[in-house]
């Protein structure tokens, strides 16, 4: 939505691990964010945010049917899949770290997304995801070029490319800045990212 232009405000809630549930359900009927108010319609999953601002506003996804099939198709495998990936490299974006192994799970998981980066780019001629314009497929792996960053997980050099254009779009500088500057640690998300590996750099206020 930043991206794109569609007008939002945000309410930022810390979060607080586990304790959270109960904080988090006033607002999500799933307890998770992101969540999105729209009058009285609360739509709780990320891909129904999608395609429910896709009915009222051009540029969520592609013009084009193939690139939009495309891209949807892309969007869907990482709305439900890259388990490897979510359990070894958690969301962080002012850390980074070198990981004490890799394991066969997440090595898939990257070669996955390295081949999902270059065949959208190849396909639809770049140089976002799925042709010219930032659609909601960018979106979507947005955390995932933070991801690649932190942990440094190897990446062909066109992927490697399109990471960089990603994270200096508007929105994404955004996002990293007031990520930076928040004061809130969880300690248990804190503990789980040292599990598989070493903090070698921390940007975080």
């Amino acid at each position: 939505m930043s991206q794109l232009g569609i007008a939002f405000e945000e309410k930022l809630v810390p979060f607080r691990g586990v304790t959270n549930a109960e904080a988090f359900s006033k607002f999500a009927p799933n307890s998770k964010v992101p969540c999105l108010h729209d009058d009285q319609r609360v739509i709780w999953d990320s891909l129904a945010m999608c395609e429910y601002l896709a009915e009222q506003h051009a540029g969520v996804w592609p013009k084009d049917k193939d690139a939009r099939a495309w891209a949807r198709c892309a969007s869907a495998e990482m709305h439900s899949g890259f388990n490897g990936l979510r359990t070894v490299c958690g969301m962080t974006v002012g850390v980074r770290f070198a990981l004490h192994e890799k394991s066969a799970e997440l090595v898939a998981d990257v070669n996955r997304i390295d081949e999902l980066f270059n065949e959208g780019i190849d396909k639809f001629g770049g140089p976002f995801l799925a042709g010219s314009e930032f659609s909601a497929v960018d979106a979507f792996f947005a955390p995932v070029v933070f991801r690649c960053r932190s942990f440094d997980l190897p990446l062909s050099p066109k992927a490697l490319a399109y990471c960089e254009r990603i994270l200096g779009l508007d929105a994404m500088v955004k996002w990293e800045q007031e990520a930076l500057a928040e004061p809130w640690r969880d300690a248990d998300h804190e503990e789980e990212m040292l599990q598989y590996g070493e903090v070698t750099a921390d940007y975080r206020s």
